[in-house]
């Protein structure tokens, strides 16, 4: 777990009722430096992990995917071993990994890898999103959007008006400046019923826990999960949270998927189930992904 930034002894306090949990079911904690590891020293972010100390799941803030397979590497190199490997942890976090076993189940979507200050305009823009359908739209980065900067840096209203879209579409990237993750991710857009996301925490391809979204904590939503397990299953990754929302038409789509341990729970979520879960995949004989 992150340990916290002023005080490198304990855990990140964001984190600490979650080791707490994890303490009492006596599961042993170990401590990570985010802000190193973010500063590209893997062996300073590590030198309280204790050598040849065994299997873990990561459990903190969202770390890029080239400074996870840092951590990846620098586990290995302490003898340690990371539960979710650097290609499942991209799998899982960034939406050109997971896309296509959800694609039924999600907005249709396309994308370009791109550095940041770099976005595509005029027609390579209007070539990219040829493929959808004309209509409003939603643009994001691979991981994030900046939906609290709705119709500056996330809305559009029609694709087709390609002068709108790229006026979004370089605001997201001027917000996100050096954090954009991967390139550009542009959707369709679905209207949804207000309020209605749920975030579903899975193990192994099983549903260990439903929680509201923690932009909504108060909610109580009993999402469908019919169609959504064999995509979770058939993605093989070993620890996601998948967000669902209602649709105005009463299905439930999934708007994102991510890796869980990097996944924030809403605040009072009991997770002693989850940790409990992740406690026994860990040890010898523990569950392992169902076969695709």
């Amino acid at each position: 777990m992150c340990s916290d930034p002023l005080s490198g002894r304990r855990v990140d306090p964001a984190f600490a009722g979650e080791a707490a949990v994890v303490r009492d079911l006596g599961g042993p904690v170990a401590l990570l430096d985010h802000d190193a590891l973010l500063a590209g020293d893997p062996g300073a972010a590590l030198a309280r992990v204790p050598r040849g100390s065994g299997a873990y799941w990561y459990r903190g803030w969202m770390i890029p995917v080239r400074r996870y397979a840092e951590l990846a590497r620098g586990l290995e190199e302490r003898g340690c071993t990371l539960l979710t490997g650097a290609d499942a942890y991209r799998t899982a976090h960034e939406l050109p990994g997971w896309y296509e076993e959800f694609a039924d189940v999600t907005p249709r979507s396309v994308w370009q890898g791109c550095p940041p200050g770099a976005p595509p305009r005029g027609t390579e823009l209007a070539a990219l999103v040829g493929p959808l359908r004309a209509g409003p739209a939603v643009v994001k980065d691979f991981v994030k959007s900046r939906k609290h900067e709705w119709h500056e840096a996330c809305f559009v209203p029609e694709l087709r008006d390609t002068a709108a879209l790229s006026a979004v579409v370089d605001r997201l990237f001027a917000l996100q400046e050096d954090s954009l993750a991967g390139g550009l991710v542009v959707r369709e857009f679905e209207a949804f019923v207000r309020g209605g996301e749920a975030r579903v925490w899975w193990v192994d391809g099983e549903a260990v826990l439903v929680t509201a979204h923690p932009d909504a904590p108060g909610a109580a939503p009993e999402p469908d999960l019919t169609a959504v397990r064999p995509a979770v299953r058939a993605l093989g990754c070993r620890w996601v949270t998948t967000d669902l929302a209602l649709r105005e038409d009463g299905v439930w789509r999934v708007v994102e998927v991510g890796d869980g341990q990097v996944s924030g729970l809403p605040e009072g979520a009991d997770a002693r189930g989850l940790f409990e879960v992740l406690g026994a995949a860990v040890s010898p004989g523990g569950s392992r992904p169902p076969s695709r």
